[in-house]
């Protein structure tokens, strides 16, 4: 049996109106409809909730409130990198995460980070926090103490186009925000 391919994390923390990056690859119209099955994993992201207020606990830091409107933001950030291909903080459009956000809430009243992984085929909360914790501008994220909300997004497909390769792929958006 294989061990699981944990391939990618990356992390974000911006104010609103940086510039954007582009999506690192994005899937052609005929790859994104080939996407069998994507669901939605709000077991994953309760435990990934818990493991981080957890690490933020320990470390004396305030725990995260789950934000509805973060997490329906991140869940749509995931789920369309699942079915288009691509895994970045920018849309495939090119938008920036923290213009999802003030599309959300109508304007740059947040402050908001963002922490991106994903493995094949599986991802656990543990190893997700603990890839962030092992990643400078992802431990930086998820230790920020100025964060008191969240928003989480995980997703499963079992054959995602694009950066994915067609591989089963879990793939967890973490939105971290303050309002300011």
């Amino acid at each position: 049996m294989r061990p699981p391919l944990i391939v990618a994390v990356i992390a974000l923390l911006v104010g609103a109106g940086s510039a954007a990056a582009r999506p690192t690859a994005v899937g052609s119209p005929e790859t994104a409809q080939s996407v069998r099955v994507v669901r939605q994993m709000p077991t994953l992201e309760e435990s990934v909730l818990a493991a981080i207020n957890e690490v933020r606990h320990e470390r004396g830091l305030p725990m995260l409130r789950l934000n509805p409107g973060l997490a329906a933001t991140a869940r749509q950030h995931s789920l369309s990198m699942a079915q288009q291909g691509f895994f970045s903080h920018s849309s495939v459009g090119g938008s920036g995460f923290w213009s999802r956000v003030e599309g959300k809430y109508g304007g740059p009243r947040w402050r908001v980070g963002e922490n991106l992984v994903w493995a094949s085929p599986h991802l656990s909360a543990p190893q997700a926090v603990e890839m962030w914790l092992n990643s400078p501008p992802h431990r930086a994220n998820l230790l920020a103490p100025v964060w008191r909300e969240v928003g989480l997004g995980a997703v499963h497909s079992d054959s995602a186009p694009g950066v994915y390769r067609g591989l089963a792929a879990t793939i967890l958006t973490a939105d971290f925000g303050v309002r300011g």
